[in-house]
């Protein structure tokens, strides 16, 4: 019997072992996807205690206090004491094995704090005190933490109205860690909602200096802050979609569109899905003349619950698995930027489980020299960033296209302590190709190009893919 988040954690074999210790856990990070928010690591920000650390803003974790009983308030509330928000968290962890969350929990406290003890209510006070007393600590704050990890680039989510201050702010500051914006437009898209899509073009209009009252217009101030983006060390785009979108739509449709959502009115699905898609082209468009990487999430089905969503709004843990039809729209789309000879480096991040397949194949349609794996099968992406979902996706990539050229691990984290889901994946992969090897699968004799392979996934493909 192993002994549960020991040194050879979720790895099975002498190989496996042999690929973890001499290979992956020596690599630092490159974090390319990520949500923490900039203006913490600007201002170096300490956390008073692990409740902050962990709580805020970890819809996980909400989502499992709820199905646990735990009242609301101890999840987002404002005027509970965040010892005791740590307390109903610690009685949502004993039931949450066999979920990621007690993985990640355990490893978490252990390479951060040092804490190997099981948390639970009769260790919550305990671990609370210890861990809480080194968050205020130098070396625990957000700049340290990420250096306590060994990351080197960390690229946050940005929207295209904002100034990039805190960015700037770390690079004049020397620090070490790389913190690089990612442009996220999404809200360009978003003519679901004529009211917020107005307001939103109008704050777009004031950060761009562009008087927009059209199409066009609208054209030339996005183009404007993506040319900012680039200024700023931007080097990818990020694009959160329920599916793909690829109608044909002409420049007078596109037009006539924008002045009826713009004026107020209400679109039909014909009509959202054509401006949808017409935006979407101009982006990717943008994307390939700055030689960024472009990254698309897509099949969420976000805030199912209205009564939720009214009181808090989006991210706050009702958002599922959707089910769309898009291997055609994926196609064309990926098709007509081909066609043109516009085609940047892609990253297709899909989260129903039963399009891993479609993916991968669909990636190697459009592979072209002199980029090894130009487009990329992403990372098993939010419910799939656990052990199940990234051994499915390391399997499907694995037989469909060529594991060796992958960019490997994100953390999608608004949280400091997230890392060490980079170290879930690389034992994960490491177990994966470990148990080939004793199998017989895979040659015993090529181990040491083994090795480099999975050095490579867990950093050297993507310090090249994205030119690091």
């Amino acid at each position: 019997m192993k002994n549960f988040n020991d040194e050879n954690f979720l790895l099975q074999t002498n190989t496996a072992e042999k690929l973890y210790h001499e290979h992956a856990r020596q690599m630092p990070i490159i974090d390319y996807h990520c949500h923490l928010d900039p203006s913490y690591i600007a201002r170096d920000h300490s956390f008073d205690n692990i409740a902050r650390a962990w709580l805020e803003g970890d819809h996980y974790k909400w989502r499992a206090m709820r199905a646990n009983g735990v009242e609301e308030r101890f999840c987002t509330g404002k005027d509970v004491p965040d010892r005791e928000k740590f307390r109903k968290w610690a009685e949502t962890v004993p039931y949450t094995m066999r979920n990621p969350l007690y993985h990640w929990t355990h490893l978490e406290l252990k390479t951060a704090f040092g804490v190997t003890r099981l948390l639970n209510p009769a260790s919550a006070d305990e671990i609370y005190d210890h861990c809480s007393s080194l968050l205020r600590e130098p070396g625990y704050s957000c700049r340290g933490l990420m250096q306590r990890y060994r990351v080197e680039v960390a690229c946050t989510t940005d929207d295209p109205v904002d100034s990039l201050e805190h960015h700037a702010r770390c690079k004049e500051e020397g620090f070490t860690v790389k913190i690089l914006p990612t442009w996220r437009p999404d809200k360009v898209m978003a003519v679901d909602r004529p009211d917020r899509f107005r307001a939103y073009v109008e704050r777009l209009s004031v950060v761009s200096g562009y008087n927009i009252s059209n199409y066009d217009d609208l054209l030339l101030a996005i183009r404007s802050r993506h040319d900012y983006f680039a200024s700023r060390g931007c080097r990818l785009s990020d694009h959160g979609l329920e599916e793909f979108y690829a109608e044909k739509t002409t420049s007078r449709d596109a037009r006539d569109i924008f002045n009826k959502v713009y004026g107020g009115a209400s679109l039909d699905r014909d009509e959202t899905r054509r401006f949808k898609s017409a935006i979407l082209l101009e982006l990717a468009t943008m994307n390939w003349e700055k030689g960024w990487t472009q990254q698309f999430h897509y099949g969420a089905l976000r805030d199912n619950n209205s009564r939720m969503f009214r009181l808090l709004g989006p991210d706050a843990g009702y958002d599922s698995i959707g089910e769309f039809p898009t291997a055609r729209s994926l196609s064309r789309f990926l098709d007509s930027l081909d066609e043109r000879g516009q085609l940047a480096k892609t990253i297709i991040y899909n989260l129903n489980p039963c399009a891993n397949e479609m993916v991968a194949t669909m990636a190697g349609n459009f592979q072209e020299a002199p980029a090894p794996g130009k487009i990329q099968f992403g990372a098993g992406w939010w419910f799939l960033d656990q052990r199940d979902g990234i051994e499915k996706q390391l399997n499907a990539l694995s037989l469909l296209g060529l594991l060796g050229r992958f960019v490997g691990m994100l953390t999608d984290s608004r949280s400091f302590l997230s890392y060490p889901r980079h170290e879930y994946f690389r034992r994960t992969l490491c177990n994966l190709i470990g148990n080939d090897v004793e199998q017989g699968l895979l040659p015993a004799s090529e181990l040491p190009f083994i090795g480099k392979i999975v050095e490579d996934v867990c950093y050297n493909n993507a310090k090249h893919y994205f030119n690091f």
